[in-house]
């Protein structure tokens, strides 16, 4: 497959290129690399989240590859420079489902011309992609790190009871909207027609929205205090900040507004620029949301769910580790995946992370220790 190194375009850091990959699991895939000068050196895959990009690993690739490695960082299907893939509300789902999403990863593989991974890295919705790449294909990805969002491990077949009935789920829907304010989950409103256009087209403008929804999960929002939930329950989840269960009646865009970061905070950020932020806001305004928003609506969706059934019971078995930010909701947005993870869904976790000073985008917020955390992860896991 032919590989188009482009002109810089974007506010890089030295040593990072932009490259497109042609025929790539049916995608033109954009990309980042790093440690591109010196051949046959170990590779290692960063996958990203919503709403980003490949440019939310900037800050980690140079140091990755001064440590010896090639860095490759997609924009993944549905996001930025990256096409092929059907953006329309009722366009192809299942192109977007979890499984062709790992099918895609394989397929950047193969096009770069390497056997095998010395790791994966996968941040937010990348972690789940993470996680069934090294399930599915450990021959392949031969360490896996997760951030920011836990893998308790695949859906297991439902249990009967004794007497031949399975117990009915619990309506959680129901129940959040039974509260008082009554509530909804972040997710299920992703999975809207609505939640693009609220977003795209919300009064402030989406690169105001972008600021203010980085600021509201990152370390800088002082509300962001997580700990664990006890249980599944509208009791337990409604403890979780707005951005994850909201209330019932509001937009996305008007959730994070009221916590939009003043100018003198904004220009204190220096981990997340105004030239930098562009990138992102630049990207969205072009493509829209709904691209990464379809992996929210396979994820929610309980016939696509039961694919992965086909890997109930099965453990990750190559080295795994897990970095978050310490003020980060995702460790416990899903109660009880954190626990799963340690103790039954990474056979072989060799350490676990939550760092301080950093919410959800601990790769941009901590660059330097997630850097620092990574290069010793992979010294354990054999991976240099």
């Amino acid at each position: 497959m032919e590989k188009i190194v482009i002109p810089a375009d974007l506010p890089l850091p030295n040593g990072i290129r932009a490259s497109y990959l042609e025929g790539v699991n049916g995608l033109r895939l954009h990309l980042l690399e790093a440690g591109f000068e010196t051949p046959g050196r170990p590779c290692i895959l960063l996958l990203h989240g919503f709403p980003e990009l490949a440019y939310s690993w900037r800050k980690v690739m140079p140091a990755l590859a001064a440590a010896g490695y090639y860095v490759v960082a997609p924009d993944q299907r549905g996001y930025g420079r990256t096409t092929g893939w059907d953006g329309r509300y009722d366009g192809d789902l299942r192109s977007f489902h979890l499984l062709n999403i790992v099918r895609d990863a394989l397929a950047l593989v193969a096009a770069l011309g390497v056997r095998s991974l010395a790791a994966v890295v996968g941040h937010d919705f990348g972690a789940p992609v993470a996680a069934y790449c090294a399930l599915s294909r450990p021959d392949i990805f031969r360490a896996l790190v997760l951030m920011s969002a836990p893998f308790g491990g695949p859906p297991a077949f439902p249990m009967r009871n004794p007497n031949g009935s399975g117990a009915p789920a619990a309506d959680i829907h129901a129940a959040l909207a039974a509260l008082d304010p009554p509530r909804k989950h972040y997710q299920w409103y992703y999975s809207t027609r609505a939640a693009d256009g609220d977003m795209r087209h919300c009064p402030q403008g989406v690169h105001a929205f972008l600021r203010a929804y980085y600021h509201m999960k990152s370390a800088d929002w002082a509300e962001n205090r997580p700990f664990p939930l006890r249980s599944w329950t509208a009791a337990e989840l409604a403890k979780l900040p707005a951005y994850y269960v909201m209330a019932r009646d509001r937009r996305m865009a008007e959730t994070v507004a009221p916590e939009m970061p003043s100018p003198a905070e904004v220009a204190a950020c220096q981990w997340l620029t105004e030239a930098e932020l562009r990138v992102y806001s630049a990207a969205f305004e072009a493509t829209g949301f709904q691209g990464g928003l379809q992996w929210y609506r396979c994820a929610t969706d309980d016939r696509l769910n039961d694919e992965l059934r086909l890997f109930s019971g099965r453990q990750i078995d190559v080295p795994a580790c897990f970095i978050a930010g310490a003020a980060d909701w995702g460790v416990y947005q899903k109660p009880g995946d954190f626990e799963k993870m340690q103790n039954s869904a990474c056979a072989n976790m060799l350490a676990c992370h939550l760092v301080a000073d950093a919410g959800h985008w601990v790769q941009q917020e901590q660059s330097a220790e997630v850097c620092r955390l990574l290069i010793e992860f992979l010294k354990r896991a054999g991976q240099t």
